[in-house]
């Protein structure tokens, strides 16, 4: 790995580092960059979930008096969450990178749609009753689709946590900060044992998770506060410009 590939792979972790503290949708920027850089799209996709976890726990960390708060009813969720993760992450390595290249281009856009989705689902959501999750039904429907979003999150990753977003406020939660401090958790533990599987099995390569990881934790502290002046709408909009930009470029490129 060169100096220009090294600098390639810092600038897209420490980019998405300051996405995700804000917005969500950082994978979108550091999974393509290493497919730029030559890595094929399996061994890309495991390592931008190694490189970019450990931004997670300085989240969940700032979200902990949230967490505390939190409804404790909502902590099994961390069971399918865990499931889900170390399912994706096995089917990831049964795929074949001639196949998940095919697939690339669509899951990248599947997840860009995701992220112009995730607030107008939030507002149509509003409405739903606090009583609706109190009730067995609304804790299986919950469980079961955690275990698709984990086991979606396992496989790809880019755009579990607008999914999560959604779900939350469907199943009647409203404060934001209550709902990003689920997420984080929910989404640290689905990429968390989707990583170690990924360290376990080989899949990853380790210079560029190791530039990666300093890019995304520098990025997610300090960048964060660029991100923050640009404001939530810009970044919103970067991130959907660069998703829909790079799911084109592959589609081309296929």
């Amino acid at each position: 790995m060169d100096l220009t590939h090294a600098a390639v792979a810092f600038a897209s972790a420490f980019v998405a580092g300051a996405i995700n503290s804000v917005a969500g949708g950082g994978t979108l920027v550091s999974f393509p960059a290493l497919i730029w850089l030559g890595l094929n799209s399996v061994a890309a996709n495991a390592t931008s979930t190694v490189a970019i976890w450990p931004g997670t726990v300085g989240s969940i960390w700032g979200y902990r008096r949230e967490l505390r708060d939190a409804e404790p009813r909502f902590r099994v969720l961390i069971v399918p969450s865990l499931i889900g993760g170390i399912t994706g992450a096995l089917l990831l390595k049964w795929t074949t990178p001639a196949f998940f290249d095919k697939l690339v281009p669509f899951l990248i856009l599947f997840a860009t749609l995701l992220f112009m989705a995730q607030e107008p689902v939030q507002r149509m959501m509003k409405t739903a009753s606090a009583e609706s999750r109190k009730s067995t039904s609304w804790l299986v429907g919950a469980i079961l689709f955690q275990l698709g979003v984990g086991i979606y999150g396992g496989y790809f990753g880019a755009g579990i946590g607008i999914l999560m977003l959604a779900a939350l406020s469907i199943l009647g939660l409203k404060d934001i900060h209550e709902m990003n401090s689920l997420k984080v958790v929910f989404g640290g533990s689905i990429n968390g044992i989707a990583a170690a599987y990924f360290i376990w099995s080989h899949m990853v390569e380790w210079p560029y998770v190791l530039i990666m990881a300093v890019g995304a934790i520098l990025g997610g502290y300090g960048g964060a506060g660029t991100a923050r002046k640009l404001g939530r709408t810009a970044v919103r909009r970067i991130v959907i410009a660069i998703g829909f930009g790079m799911a084109v470029s592959l589609f081309v490129k296929k």
